[in-house]
Formats: structure tokens, sequence, C-alpha cells
């Protein structure tokens, strides 16, 4: 692409960092750090200004967003009233930004996001957007677990990511890396002790997800992006209780169990201390079986939908 911020070997490549947990999460706060310490990129940052976790590829259309300048050392950072494809978007449209990035990094998310869980990401859907876009793109998400994970296993993380971020770059300056995918990322809760890198696919692994009737909208724990609870820490809705007529039901999401497929997949690899690399797409395929199915079911409809056949 002419217009990429890589013109020439003496410049730094530019990478665009996005997320869903906000602008000022860890998990982003410590990548850009170990990125800016190399002093190997040019590092932009267009994140939300508040936790977006799990609002999947959803973008803003009715009205604009706002973007605010925040500090960040050794960063050019924007705080958006956005989704994170919103963010993602923003930032290699060069409405923002006066260069296009060469690789946008969307992460790292406090919590994997593997199987199923992928289609909720807002991580996924930030790196997703910019595939979109066509600009080579990598979601980070680290296997979070509270009372084991601690704020410094993200800079872990971030470091172990390094040399896959600066191979990728490696290949897009030799514009040899493939336009067909992206990459997404998990690293193990013992990241320190990884096993090292697992090309992965995506499996069908999925927290199994039920409703909970409470009493007051501020009832509960924080939701990760995992779909797993953190119930160390309250949620406000945007509508207090006391505000609310009392006909109003209040309803919370609950985990009602896991499922977990065996095969060689994103998440059995990183539960087996895995960092996963799973090269993801944006078409959803479908299984053969159901291909097959539905193409001797289709000419038959009228019939099979006839009052007599029901």
């Amino acid at each position: 692409m002419e217009d990429t911020a890589v013109l020439n070997s003496n410049q730094k490549p530019t990478i665009v960092v996005t997320n869903d947990d906000g602008i000022d999460a860890p998990g982003l706060l410590s990548l850009v750090r170990v990125l800016v310490s190399t002093h190997r990129f040019h590092v932009l940052v267009c994140a939300p200004d508040s936790e977006k976790s799990a609002v999947s590829h959803s973008i803003t259309w009715r009205h604009p967003i706002s973007a605010r300048r925040v500090y960040i050392e050794g960063a050019t950072a924007f705080a958006v009233s956005g989704t994170p494809a919103d963010c993602a978007s923003l930032g290699v449209s060069k409405a923002l930004f006066p260069t296009i990035p060469d690789l946008v990094i969307s992460g790292i998310n406090m919590g994997s996001n593997c199987g199923y869980h992928i289609v909720y990401s807002g991580t996924v859907a930030g790196a997703r957007e910019a595939f979109f876009n066509d600009i080579p793109s990598v979601s980070i998400s680290y296997d979070w677990i509270g009372g084991k994970s601690t704020i410094q296993d993200f800079t872990i993380a971030a470091e172990a990511c390094t040399p896959i971020i600066g191979a990728v770059l490696v290949e897009i300056k030799n514009q040899t890396y493939p336009s067909g995918c992206f990459l997404n990322i998990d690293l193990p809760t013992n990241v320190a002790n990884h096993k090292g890198y697992k090309l992965t696919k995506q499996g069908k692994s999925i927290f199994r997800m039920g409703w909970k009737q409470v009493t007051s909208g501020t009832e509960g724990g924080k939701m990760l992006s995992t779909m797993t609870m953190d119930t160390n820490s309250a949620v406000q809705t945007e509508t207090g209780a006391s505000n609310v007529a009392q006909e109003h039901m209040w309803f919370r999401r609950e985990v009602k169990g896991e499922e977990v497929d065996d095969d060689d997949t994103d998440h059995k690899f990183l539960r087996d201390g895995y960092i996963t690399v799973t090269p993801l797409g944006a078409l959803s395929q479908v299984e053969t079986g159901c291909l097959d199915y539905f193409n001797d079911w289709l000419p038959g409809v009228v019939d099979r939908s006839s009052p007599s056949a029901l």
C-alpha cells in the first residue's frame, strides 16, 4: 500500500494500538510501554475512553464520536468515545493520524479470547476491523485469573509477543505477509513459564450463560471478555436503581457452565501452557455437513411447508 507509514528502511514502522478494556487498562499500557521501550516502533494509540468489553464488532453510526488527546509516555494517544471497531477504523483512516499504520494491535485483553468467545470479543473486533481496511493486525489476550494473575503479567505477555510483532513487520516490509487473515494471540495464565508458541485453529469452547434476577442495577461483578465473572468488583449501570420506576425488573448474566472441545484447538493448547497463535478470517464458514443437508433440503421447501406436512 503506497501511503502506509513504512516508506523506506530508515523509518520506524508505525503501530496503532487499540483495545476493548479502555485506554487506561493495564494491558494496553503495558503493551505500549514495552513497544516504546524497544525504540523500534512509532506507537500511536486510539482506544475507547471507557470499558467496552464483549461489545463484539458493534460500530457507531448515528452520531459523531469524540477523540480526546491523553498522555501516554512515548506514544501519541487519543481516548475515543466509540467501540473498539470504531477506534481501529478511525486509527487507520488518516482522519486522526497523518499516516496509515503498518500494523494494528488490539490488546492486551484482560481475559482469553478463544473458541466461540472470539465472536463476542471487542478485542478481536479491533483487529478484524483493521483487517477489513486492508491493514495487517493482531489481537492479543492474556488468560487472567483472579487470585493468580498480577499486573506484571501484562508486561511479561507484551515482551513474549514482541518477537511475533517484529517478525510480522519484517514480512510486511518485504511485502510477503499474507493479506487473507489476521492473527489472534492468547497467552497462558502462567505466562512467565509458557511452553512456547503454538499455531492453532479456532475451537468451539464457550461458557454457557444464563440470567439471574437481581434487586438493582448495581448488583454483581464485572464481566470479563472471557464471559467469566470477576466478583471482586462492582458494576454500576448508567441508570441508578433509585431513579427507576418500581415496575422495572433487573436481570444479570451468570455463568452456567463451560463447554470445552478436546480437539487440538486454541483453548486446549492455551490451557496446556502455550502461547496460541490463531490465524482468523472474517467469513463465517459452515461445516460441510450443513451445506450438504441444505443442498438437498432447499429445493423442496414449498412442499415441506404445506399445511398437510405440518
